[in-house]
């Protein structure tokens, strides 16, 4: 007998899996040269939930190693992006606040989006993607919630 349960959730993961590398594709084609999609999600990711995040705090919020973030940090910063600021709380370790030129950058990024959002619109009725966002932010709530959980033995 079939397990339904995984059969689901792995074609769930396996979609989101591919549109995510389609969309990636899509929104680094329109990045200014030299940015990678991983300059513009720390970004995003600050403006979400509040600049002032250590390194190793964002490192762990995208699951890469700490050496994988610092270099993101070093090209945001050398674009005047980022500023990396002392840590208050512990002179060893810094914090990275977001610039003025920083969220211009993400705004032009997402207003760059405007033309393929256009395209894709005619293919995809609003109502449908308005469906979607409650199920995906369930969805990302529980991974994110579940990722340092430990795995089975």
């Amino acid at each position: 007998m079939p397990d339904t349960t995984t059969d689901l959730w792995f074609r769930v993961l396996n979609e989101v899996a591919i549109i995510d590398q389609l969309a990636r594709a899509l929104f680094e084609a329109r990045l200014p040269s030299g940015f990678l999609v991983s300059h513009f999600s720390v970004l995003n990711h600050l403006i979400r939930v509040g600049d002032g995040r250590t390194p190793l705090e964002l490192a762990r919020a995208f699951q890469v190693p700490k050496t994988t973030m610092t270099h993101t940090l070093g090209g945001l910063e050398r674009a005047h992006l980022v500023e990396m600021r002392p840590n208050p709380e512990d002179g060893r370790s810094k914090r990275v606040w977001i610039t003025e030129e920083g969220r211009a950058f993400r705004e032009e990024a997402i207003a760059g989006l405007g033309p393929d959002v256009a395209r894709l619109a005619a293919l995809v009725p609003e109502e449908t993607m308005a469906a979607l966002v409650p199920g995906l932010e369930a969805l990302r709530r529980a991974l994110d919630a579940d990722r340092d959980r430990p795995g089975p033995p």
